[in-house]
């Protein structure tokens, strides 16, 4: 008799694995649903993270624009002095390594430096009132001058007030322009004020500088970070220094060869319209073009013929581009340029914020901060960004 006999055990094993492989694949697994929710939830977290970090720092950059404007007369003096401190630093730094006094090397340059300019300002003094004072008499003599090119537009205008009917225009007589005693007196005690704590803090800056420096040294936690320190402050104050110098230098040099043009050409006051084109020269491009309309009007208020009153204009206007694009790229390299757009920028910033001074000092401020940044890891951006 024959008996039914069961599979082998491997085989009815291996069926009921091929059994039970579809009916696990028939349930949904939740694991890769939770993963995927997981990662959106985290990513639209990060989006709003970053929307709230934009934010505050839309905010934070507003906060800082705000105080810098209401604290301008505290932070330009300290601005300027760390200037000229750092521009006279090498000076002070070279007489101490030859056995002079930190103290008395800077007293003898301060004192020297003071007279210089308060000869200078003694000297310009008076031809600055004398064309302020003059301004509307030189203005009224200007017009006429100017009669062959208002002509048409004089035209152009009466056309107009014959088709839309006469107009009047009512108002007083402008007064002169001019300065009272009063006005001086109460001007000098703040200019007085402003000039004593610049000369003050550039004073401190040249004797305790290096001792600044130790100190900021000794803060370090250990050797490896005060070398750098010491690398990283030293290799800033020399950029720095040689800028700010190389700088003034070039622009003192400008407004001598200004001087000097316009005396040729018997120009009035010239050493008044060369320290113009001195000053003007730390503003690129605006002081140029500034200075050369001034000189243009100059010309025009004192001689006939334009030509000639126009030449002092045009011969500043070449000395200005032969000294931007061959003079100073040849003495300060191609490391020092500065792009056009973030010039202006910088100066519009800098302008709105705190004025004439800032549209000053903006462009020092920018170079130092490019020479900052090349040498702050996480800042070299901010160098390759403004660097042209």
């Amino acid at each position: 008799m024959n008996t039914p006999t069961s599979p082998p055990p491997s085989v009815a094993e291996g069926d009921a694995a091929q059994t039970a492989v579809p009916i696990e694949a028939m349930v949904p697994s939740r694991e890769p649903r939770v993963a995927l929710m997981h990662v959106q939830r985290t990513q639209s977290a990060r989006r709003h993270l970053r929307g709230i970090r934009v934010v505050l720092n839309i905010f934070l950059a507003l906060a800082l624009a705000y105080t810098l404007t209401i604290t301008k007369q505290l932070l330009i003096p300290l601005v300027l002095a760390s200037f000229i401190g750092l521009a006279l630093n090498p000076i002070v730094a070279r007489c101490s390594r030859i056995g002079i006094p930190r103290w008395l090397a800077a007293s003898v340059l301060m004192i020297g430096l003071m007279t210089a300019i308060g000869a200078g300002v003694g000297a310009l003094t008076q031809p600055a009132l004398g064309w302020v004072h003059e301004a509307p008499t030189a203005i009224r003599s200007f017009i006429p001058k100017l009669r062959n090119i208002t002509q048409p537009l004089e035209a152009a205008n009466r056309a107009t007030q014959g088709l839309t009917g006469p107009t009047r225009v009512q108002g007083s007589a402008q007064s002169p322009l001019s300065i009272t005693v009063w006005d001086v007196v109460s001007t000098t005690p703040k200019v007085l004020a402003g000039v004593l704590t610049v000369v003050l803090l550039v004073f401190f800056f040249l004797v305790y500088g290096d001792l600044m420096l130790r100190r900021l040294v000794e803060a370090s936690p250990s050797f490896g970070y005060k070398r750098h320190a010491v690398h990283v402050v030293r290799g800033i104050q020399y950029e720095v220094s040689r800028y700010i110098l190389t700088a003034s230098l070039i622009n003192v040099g400008l407004g001598g060869v200004t001087a000097g043009m316009l005396w040729l050409y018997h120009m009035p006051d010239p050493l008044l319209w060369g320290t113009v084109a001195m000053l003007a020269n730390f503003i690129p491009y605006v002081g140029a073009i500034s200075t050369t309309a001034v000189l243009a009007v100059v010309g025009l208020l004192n001689f006939d013929q334009p030509s000639a009153a126009l030449l002092p204009a045009l011969t500043f206007a070449g000395i200005t581009a032969f000294e931007g694009n061959v003079v100073t790229p040849l003495i300060q390299g191609h490391r020092m340029r500065l792009s056009p757009i973030a010039i202006l920028l910088w100066l519009l910033v800098w302008g709105w914020l705190w004025g004439i001074p800032g549209a000053l000092l903006a462009v020092p401020m920018l170079t130092s901060a490019k020479l900052v940044a090349e040498r702050v890891r996480g800042w070299r951006w901010f160098a390759r960004m403004v660097q042209r």
